[in-house]
Parts: structure tokens; sequence; C-alpha cells
């Protein structure tokens, strides 16, 4: 049943080289960061979970909150900064709405328990709104998201991140996170349309992936301290990342913030935790989920109907001089998974490189 949610099979096919990536199936990887996180101290349950959502991550082209991470997760494990056999219970529950204490366990169990308590509370009042804290690192907004509208209800998924990169719009104290939110809106005859960003330019998962691949940033990513553009991704701790939107990133960051972080007891602010730098300390992130019953605002099937009319609107819509086609928030990911869950998932050679020495060191079976 969860392979099936997950998009994951019996698929054992050989891994498939090319001069600058590998080509893993999905249940290699998994299997993998299952045994890497076991041999850490996860219960087996618990392991699997994960390495599901972290492979579905990658599946859906979400690189740099996949298995990339499990190196820092391993290193964070270890150093005592997470709790691998945590008590994840509900400390506050009025109807609708609820707040979970994580107990510092892994972000995607913290959030998953969420998702389904939110499902649950909007089956039987119309809305469910749940909070986290003391949680951690979850990889991408969209997977909770994406989840409540599996269940056919409108999915919101807010989070502070996970370390403070960038500044109060005008200023250079780094005290606001990237701060992601996704949202999942079931359709009737196609996939769900699904937003996930972060409030700024770029995610700092991918700032990380090119600094592991010796490449630059684009111009806009981030700026130095005098204002300047930094383009050198191994030097992105002596600058800030762009909010999008200039002001209205930052805005829009800060309320998301307040909204998954300061309601639920979580950081935010200077209290946020750089667990990129730190992995002893308990980082209390802070996430929010709320899930929506279409049904309470009228039938459902006229509104999946009405979605699709809209997707069809939009995508035969007149297109700029050079713009082959509109597309539809989540299109994107849809078929990077659909190929990736065919043709496996593209692994860069220094990536496999720090998975065999997790490997190695944790004393598990190499990826390939």
């Amino acid at each position: 049943m969860e392979q099936d949610h997950l998009g994951l099979g019996s698929d054992q096919r050989e891994p498939v080289m090319s001069q600058s990536s590998v080509n893993v199936s999905a249940e290699h990887a998994r299997a993998f960061i299952a045994r890497v996180l076991e041999s850490v101290g996860l219960e087996a349950p618990s392991a699997l979970q994960v390495a599901g959502l972290m492979v579905q991550a990658d599946l859906n082209g979400a690189d740099g909150h996949g298995i990339f991470r499990l190196p820092q997760y391993v290193r964070r494990i270890r150093a005592g900064g997470i709790n691998t056999a945590p008590s994840i219970r509900v400390v506050h529950d009025r109807g609708a709405t609820a707040l979970i204490d994580g107990d510092n366990a892994m972000g995607h169990l913290v959030v998953s328990q969420a998702a389904e308590l939110a499902i649950q509370k909007a089956q039987a009042n119309g809305i469910g709104w749940v909070g986290c804290r003391m949680s951690n690192h979850a990889g991408p907004a969209s997977l909770y998201a994406q989840r409540v509208a599996d269940a056919g209800l409108i999915g919101i998924y807010f989070a502070v991140g996970s370390a403070n990169h960038m500044a109060p719009w005008g200023g250079i104290d780094l005290l606001l996170s990237t701060n992601p939110i996704a949202i999942a809106v079931p359709a009737g005859k196609n996939p769900a349309v699904v937003l996930d960003m972060a409030t700024t330019v770029a995610a700092y998962g991918k700032v990380k992936i090119k600094a592991q691949k010796g490449e630059q940033m684009p111009i806009g990513w981030m700026i130095d301290k005098a204002g300047r553009p930094l383009t050198d991704p191994k030097k992105s701790s002596e600058g800030l990342l762009l909010p999008i939107g200039d002001y209205k990133g930052y805005g829009l960051s800060l309320m998301i913030g307040l909204l998954a972080g300061t309601l639920n007891q979580a950081a935010m602010g200077s209290s946020v935790v750089d667990f990129n730098r730190d992995d002893t300390t308990t980082t209390n992130t802070g996430q929010a989920i709320a899930a929506i019953d279409i049904g309470a605002f009228g039938q459902k099937d006229e509104f999946l109907a009405a979605v699709d009319g809209l997707i069809d609107e939009l995508r035969q819509s007149e297109t700029l001089p050079g713009v082959d086609r509109v597309r539809i928030p989540g299109e994107g990911s849809t078929t990077t998974r659909f190929k990736r869950q065919n043709e496996g998932i593209p692994f860069s050679v220094e990536l496999l490189d720090a998975l065999d020495r997790v490997a190695q060191d944790c004393g598990v079976q190499r990826l390939i």
C-alpha cells in the first residue's frame, strides 16, 4: 500500500551509466536509504517511510530534498540532533485544529502524521489545520500538499526553513528562511494543480547542489552583504538569498513563518538553528498543513470539472513569441516523475561519491 502511494514498485533494473550521471531505480534508492537509516537507529517501518518520501522527492525532480540530504541526516542523527525513537503526539486538539509535538523526530514522520490528521479533521469538519513543533527538515513542501490532494481534498502546507539565509527587506541580518508554501488542488481528468515554491528566488538546496558539483550560481540568486551579486556557492555563508518579488517575498516569508513557526511555539527569526552547520542542537522546526473538504462548498464533481475547464483554458491560451505553450503548476513534476519511474533517477557522480562514503561509514551495502 505504501509503495503504491509513493509510486514505487519492485523495479530492480541495473543502473544506467552516462558520462556525468547514473540512473538508479526508485526501489534501489529507497532500499539503500532505508538500510542507512536503520543502521543509525531508526526502526525499520520509520526508515522505510522516510526513505519512500525522500525517493518521492527525487522522482518529482526536487533533487535538493531527496537522497542528496542523506549524509546530512546521518550526521545529525549520530550527533544527537535528531531523535530516532520519538514519541510524536498531539498536545492540543480542538475540533478542526490540532498541534503536534514531534519530539525532535525526522520531519518526514512528523509532517506525515500531521497530514493524515488534517485529512481526518477536514472529512469530519470541512477543514482541518494541524501545526507542528519540535520537528525537523521534512523534504519538499509539495509532498504533503499532494498527499492531501490524493485524498480528494485541497492541501496547503507551510514551513519554516531549516536555516536562515534571507534578511528582512533592506537589511543584512539573517532572520528569515526560504519558508516554503505548497498548495495542491485536485482536478477531474487532469493531475492536481500543485504549486510548490520557496519565498526566495532559489531554494538553498539548489545552492548546495551547485556547490557539490563545482558549478556557479546564476546572478540573481544571492548577494553579499554589500549588495553585490554572489555567484560562488561555496561562499554562500557570506551572502543572502534574494526574496522573490523583492519586498513581497520578504513579507510572504515573514507571514509563513508566523503561521508555521510562531503560532506553533516553534523556532522563528533568530531562534532558527542552521542545521547545515549545527548537527547537535534541536532545531524545533515548525510546519503547518491544512486540508479543505471541497464538498463543504458545494458539489465536488462540479468543482473538479471547473478546475479541468480552467486548466484547458490556460493551456489553450495564446502565447508570447518564442513560448511553445502555457504550463500548469505541478506539470513539470508530473512529467519528471513519469520519466524517472521509467528510466530511473539520475544521480551525479559527485552525489554517488558522497553516498558511497555514507555506505562505508555506516557499514551497509553501497547504492550501486
